[in-house]
């Protein structure tokens, strides 16, 4: 089985507000050259969450992490 990994845990990780944090990767989401995976594994109306160990996780701390 595999572990999901939620925004809310990112979140905590790196010390990053919730609403911020979901603005960016809304904005992420948007700019499928910069994120292919992360656009790609979006679903609009489902839990900010991605499979550990997965490129769309990494693709998702890097969104949150910029500025």
């Amino acid at each position: 089985m595999t572990t999901m990994i939620t925004l809310k845990k990112i979140c905590a990780e790196l010390k990053v507000d919730p609403r911020d944090a979901r603005e960016r990767l809304r904005l992420a989401v948007k700019n499928p050259k910069k994120y292919p995976a992360l656009a790609k594994n979006r679903k609009p109306g489902e839990a900010w969450e991605w499979p550990d160990k997965s490129t769309a996780l990494t693709e998702a701390k890097k969104a949150v992490q910029e500025t």
